[in-house]
């Protein structure tokens, strides 16, 4: 039996240049565990835009319904990784190669 999932592209633009994209995973059905990929552009990113696109991945009405989120981001991307802190809970990290692996729980009702 397969599971169907509902895949999404969301990006933050600069000058109408995207600097900083993720790609999203939701099964179908509430409850479940979205996943999420987000990168950036080489070079300097303004402060903030990795935070938006935090913003913009877990307002996704999927993602709302979801209950855990997965999330892959670079190695050493604070900015990501304290936004998803302040707005998940139980939230675990892990290095994987280039990459942080994060795991964490959606809280009900969660508004930005």
């Amino acid at each position: 039996m397969t599971e169907n999932h509902l895949h999404r592209h969301v990006e933050v633009s600069e000058d109408d240049h995207p600097v900083v994209a993720a790609d999203v995973t939701v099964p179908d059905g509430p409850g479940g565990t979205a996943q999420a990929s987000l990168r950036a552009e080489a070079g300097h990113i303004a402060p903030g835009r990795r935070a938006r696109l935090v913003d913009a991945v877990l307002d996704l009405p999927e993602v709302q319904e979801s209950a855990r989120l997965k999330a892959a981001f670079p190695l050493g991307d604070t900015e990501s990784l304290h936004r998803l802190q302040q707005r998940c809970e139980d939230v675990s990290t892990r290095s994987a190669g280039w990459s942080a692996l994060l795991d964490a729980s959606l809280p009900p009702g969660r508004t930005s």
